[in-house]
């Protein structure tokens, strides 16, 4: 079951070669997906599934397009 994973600004660093088509676990939340690529779950601010706001309890399914994002600061 693959998705397409993008981490954004000082997270891209941390983005999977085969992001494009990443393979998640049966019932694997976005919290267990940051865990497994070793995201700290505090630099983790907004994430978006498919387009809208998500929380970190949500459970992927196959296809879904996530984005993940830092706390991003600016002025």
């Amino acid at each position: 079951m693959p998705i397409d994973l993008k981490c954004y600004a000082t997270l891209a660093p941390l983005t999977p070669g085969n992001a494009g088509a990443f393979p998640i676990k049966d019932g694997e939340t976005i919290l267990a997906l940051a865990e497994r690529l070793a995201i700290p779950i505090e630099e983790v601010k907004i994430v978006f599934v498919n387009g809208l706001a998500s929380d970190l309890d949500r459970v992927l399914v196959d296809g879904d397009r996530v984005g993940i994002f830092p706390p991003v600061g600016g002025g």
